[in-house]
């Protein structure tokens, strides 16, 4: 009778032990009783029956999923491969189980799908220049189809786009044009600006021209610089002005003769 006892108290310890689980705090378990779903349990230790129930364990925690290269055809023909990374978690863990079969294989094929559909839908300045908008729509895609699976989409970005060979370089040279478009409109908003400014001076030197023979000087200034051998003084016009007025003056005044005219060797 001892003994029954003791093998009766043996085979419950067993039942007890196999029973019992520890879960992490990320960690939930899904249970069926005789097939049926029960509410989970966890995280802590829990008790679960090794005759009537079975678990399943789900982790709580955001799963970063690699989307591999998809070769995606622009909607202005162009063909590319796009790669993407995804970021989602379960929040409802019984419907995480119940509702698909592998949602973390599910998840992959709907993130893939929808990559190449939103690309395909997207031109190439959208997909190079636009990526914000591609991910925040790629990301409310997949939510909302993965909502009823009790899984909850928190971050999707596109990683790379490789482009062809041919497309590079018609890219490269476009920006190279752009640029120089740039260069072109800076350097004529450039002369703009100094005629400007060189009308104002003028402007200004015209109620004044004191000032203009200050700006010879400053000129000579920046000539005569060391080790300089040439020197240009600038002379004003004003300054010969008399000289011309003398020689208008006397009409009588002997013209130099050039010695080789005839008619002057003829008279002499």
């Amino acid at each position: 009778m001892e003994t029954v006892f003791i093998v009766i108290v043996v085979v419950a310890a067993l039942f007890l032990v196999s029973g019992l689980k520890i879960l992490n705090e990320y960690e939930r378990a899904v249970i069926f009783r005789l097939g049926r779903l029960v509410p989970y349990r966890g995280p802590g230790l829990i008790f679960v029956n090794p005759l009537i129930e079975k678990s399943v364990r789900v982790d709580l925690r955001t799963i970063t999923l690699d989307i591999p290269p998809q070769d995606v055809i622009t909607r202005d023909n162009v063909s590319v491969k796009v790669s993407a990374v995804l970021y989602f978690r379960v929040i409802d863990p019984s419907r995480a189980v119940t509702e698909v079969a592998n949602y973390l294989f599910a998840t992959t094929q709907l993130a893939q799908t929808t990559v190449r559909s939103v690309g395909g839908q997207s031109e190439l300045d959208e997909l190079l220049g636009q990526r914000e908008k591609l991910n925040t729509r790629i990301q409310e895609i997949i939510d909302t189809q993965t909502e009823p699976w009790g899984i909850k989409v928190t971050l999707v970005e596109l990683k790379n786009i490789d482009l062809p060979q041919d497309m590079q370089r018609a890219i490269a040279a476009q920006a190279e044009a752009e640029r120089e478009r740039r260069a072109k409109v800076i350097a004529a908003e450039a002369e703009y600006q100094a005629a400007e400014k060189l009308a104002a001076a003028a402007e200004i030197m015209s109620h004044n021209p004191i000032t203009l023979q200050l700006r010879y000087l400053q000129t000579l200034a920046e000539i005569a610089v060391e080790h300089n051998s040439t020197t240009v003084f600038p002379v004003p016009i004003d300054m010969l002005r008399p000289f011309f007025q003398v020689a208008a003056k006397e009409p009588n005044a002997p013209h130099p003769t050039n010695p080789t005219d005839p008619a002057a060797a003829h008279k002499s």
